[in-house]
């Protein structure tokens, strides 16, 4: 599990990368593009996705140090990042652990069959995330708004002229 959580915070870092510099390109040809909304809102998308990508890989740092601290070793059971301050008494009935993707945290399983989440992954990193998520798609829908009209404009202005005549020669 270690190696599947490091293998998805680096893809997670290059996604991160990838879509800062796709919102750059983005900013950097607007003024070729001319005025309008489109590709402003098709960078800011690109911004928010790479800031809600980079924010859940911060916290999949935080999971997956919670996954090194639980395996194995003396004093690993119950695993460590279950022990919370207060209730000892909750920790002396884990059974198991997991990761959770949706929302992001470290799972600790119970003998009742109950489950709860260690405090591992910082409080704010699910909201941040899922909040940058939602602008990143909201902007990209936005931007489709936006250019459409002039996409539909110069589809039109396609079918208005009249079709060239068949090849050279024929008549």
């Amino acid at each position: 599990m270690f190696l599947v959580l490091l293998l998805v915070v680096v893809v997670a870092v290059v996604t991160a990368v990838g879509l800062t510099g796709h919102g750059a390109s983005v900013l950097a040809a607007r003024r070729a593009r001319g005025p309008g909304a489109g590709p402003a809102l098709r960078a800011l998308a690109a911004f928010a996705g790479a800031a809600a990508v980079a924010v859940y890989a911060w916290g999949l740092l935080h999971v997956t140090g919670a996954v090194m601290e639980s395996n194995g070793g003396a004093g690993s059971a119950p695993a460590p990042p279950c022990r919370t301050a207060g209730n000892e008494q909750r920790a002396l009935h884990v059974i198991d652990q997991s990761v959770s993707f949706l929302p992001l945290g470290f799972v600790c399983e119970t003998t009742d069959g109950g489950e709860y989440t260690s405090d591992d992954v910082p409080g704010y990193v699910n909201p941040v995330a899922a909040a940058l998520a939602l602008t990143a798609v909201a902007s990209a829908v936005g931007a489709g708004y936006a250019t459409g009209p002039r996409a539909r404009e110069a589809a039109r202005g396609d079918r208005r002229r009249p079709a060239p005549d068949g090849p050279a020669g024929t008549v």
